[in-house]
């Protein structure tokens, strides 16, 4: 199963900046242990205000209970909190992600954004309409998939009902992000909420990852 963990860290007021960096430096070992493991695939940064300490991260695991043994131990958990969901397979996904992967150097030139697709069909569409762009999504999914802009999509468990699917996109721009976006057959049939990347310097897609911390 794969999980996407949001991680916030509250330092607690008057904690020594030695224990913040011993606790980072710790931090980012374990980080790389379990990334070999296969438990850790990908970090970002989402945008952050001013002294907000945010970490995206892909996880792997068995289950839930699995997963909580993978976070239990790394060394910021005394300080974070995590907000969990869980990530399912998708019919558009485009490929499982590998436990190490590697981009194209050009690839990794391009912002990363997720996007959340959530169904929104304006009252009164005819059915047909919303079936014709839901058939021709699979096809442009595809295309953009190998054009590299498509990396991930996985469904988000139903809320109130509503199932949402979750995308990891790669483009130039906000602005191309969101043309993409727009491209899509299924687009005025969809909300999206969409989040820039930022590079975390110990995500293990990035060849020689360095220590930082989350």
């Amino acid at each position: 199963m794969e999980y996407l963990v949001t991680m916030t860290t509250h330092v607690p007021a008057g904690t020594p900046d030695k224990a913040v960096d011993d606790i980072r430096a710790r931090e980012a070992a374990h980080t790389r242990e379990l990334a070999a493991q296969g438990h850790v695939l990908r970090l970002w940064r989402p945008p952050l205000a001013p002294g907000e300490w945010r970490t995206l991260g892909l996880f792997a695991a068995a289950d839930a209970a699995d997963l909580e043994r993978v976070l239990a131990p790394m060394p910021l958990r005394i300080w974070r909190s995590d907000e969990i969901e869980e990530l399912t397979s998708h019919p558009n996904d485009p490929a499982p992600m590998p436990s190490s992967p590697r981009f194209p150097e050009s690839a990794e030139e391009a912002t990363e954004f997720l996007v959340t697709f959530t169904p929104a069909v304006p009252e009164g569409t005819p059915a047909h309409d919303v079936e014709d762009a839901k058939a021709r999504e699979a096809e442009r999914a595809s295309e953009l998939a190998k054009q590299g802009n498509l990396t991930r999509l996985w469904a988000l468990p139903a809320k109130q009902g509503v199932s949402s699917a979750l995308g990891l996109w790669r483009a130039d721009s906000g602005r191309e992000m969101q043309a993409i976006l727009e491209s899509l057959p299924q687009y005025p049939y969809l909300r999206t909420r969409t989040t820039p990347l930022s590079p975390h310097p110990s995500d293990p897609a990035v060849p020689g990852s360095r220590e930082g911390d989350q």
